[in-house]
């Protein structure tokens, strides 16, 4: 089968292509498909025109036109659609059903159903009302028309992908046959150099937060970091990331610092994907703290399936795919949503715990691994690019 995967943006620095779209590729062209993926990089406009191969997949990325207002969104979408017609596909697939993913979706939509491929929709993330549109920054005119391009997106493909339970309930919601979506939650990436090997660099029990910043409140975090230094005040918080809106990491080291326990706290920063198992390896129990939010219960977190891959005990709240990815007490640590006093406990039962820790870090190497592989969860994409 010739498959073409759009995106609505380029493989950087956003997440979606390089981290699902990419390994589903590269798990397809596994089973004997051909896949292209066609990118428009206005993010990174050095990209324009560059083609490549990333294992063993032709990443294209188009040229892009002059920046000119208004214009430069027509032609942008015009030519993926051109370009992925004239690749003489079977199947478009559109990741998001937004932005120029999306406007390429109108476009290849237009023509007659005898002359065009089939045309599957992804979805990732839910975008409207208290999703992305809430927290993205956009105009009120991009939020009403993100809103619409989601809806009719999602109604008027031949099959959709989600990412999420939540998702897909959402999509049924929205008058979707259950017969056409196929639930396809991201898959355990192979950048936690293998499950990890505990290495300390000090005496002092390392707690790891893993984290982009803007899936919980900081205000809430240091309400339960504030029990465990109270009651293991030779904790040692290690921060991998970045916030992503600017500052987020800044804000929680000052508040830990009034506090009184900043000087617990190393900062990072982004680590490259085939370091991380060295940063990893360091932690006695990792933490995901997790919002109740329509965002965080549409999304499918890869950080905390980059922990469970490589076999990091790891403490979450349950929101969302973590009741999926994480079994309580089997393969992980769940907590309800909220409970600053329960999430604390479960921090240092484990910090406590050294049998419970290894036995949580291996079975959720094995479980990740096994549930979560992408030659396992390609299947469910086939099966979508075949349905009636």
């Amino acid at each position: 089968m010739r498959i073409v995967m759009v995106g609505p943006f380029g493989m950087r620095p956003r997440g979606t292509m390089a981290v699902r779209a990419l390994p589903m590729a590269q798990a397809l062209t596994a089973r004997g498909h051909d896949v292209t993926i066609l990118l428009p990089p206005w993010q990174t406009p050095e990209d324009s025109g560059r083609v490549w191969v990333e294992g063993g997949i032709t990443v294209e990325n188009i040229p892009l036109p002059p920046r000119l207002p208004g214009v430069f969104h027509v032609l942008t979408a015009l030519r993926l659609a051109r370009r992925a017609i004239a690749c003489a596909p079977d199947v478009v697939h559109l990741f998001k059903p937004k932005a120029y993913s999306g406007l390429t979706h109108n476009l290849l939509a237009s023509l007659p159903r005898t002359a065009r491929p089939r045309l599957v929709v992804d979805s990732d993330d839910w975008e409207g009302p208290g999703g992305w549109n809430a927290i993205g920054g956009y105009t009120p005119l991009q939020r009403r028309f993100f809103v619409w391009q989601e809806r009719w997106g999602l109604t008027h493909a031949d099959a959709v992908t989600v990412a999420s339970r939540t998702l897909e309930s959402l999509t049924w919601a929205l008058g979707v046959p259950p017969a056409r979506v196929f639930y396809v939650p991201n898959g355990a990436r192979k950048v936690a150099g293998g499950r990890r090997v505990p290495e300390r660099v000090s005496d002092r029990p390392c707690v790891l937060l893993y984290t982009r910043f803007f899936e919980f409140s900081i205000e809430r975090l240091m309400g339960v970091l504030q029990r465990v230094w109270e009651a293991c005040p030779r904790m040692r918080l290690l921060v991998v990331g970045k916030g992503l809106f600017g500052g987020e990491e800044e804000t929680l080291m000052q508040m830990a610092s009034e506090a009184g326990w900043g000087h617990a706290i190393e900062m990072a920063g982004w680590v490259e994907p085939e370091h991380l198992a060295d940063v990893f390896s360091q932690a006695d129990v990792a933490i995901y703290p997790f919002d109740d939010t329509l965002i965080n219960r549409a999304k499918c977190a890869v950080k905390l399936l980059d922990l469970l891959t490589a076999g990091v005990p790891v403490v979450a709240e349950a929101v969302g795919q973590n009741r999926e990815m994480i079994r309580h007490n089997d393969t992980g640590w769940l907590v309800p949503p909220g409970d600053e006093a329960a999430f604390a406990e479960g921090i240092l039962r484990l910090l406590e715990e050294q049998p419970l820790r290894e036995r949580l870090g291996q079975a959720a190497f094995h479980d990740v691994h096994r549930r979560f592989s992408w030659q396992y969860l390609v299947t469910a994409v086939e099966r979508a690019y075949r349905s009636k």
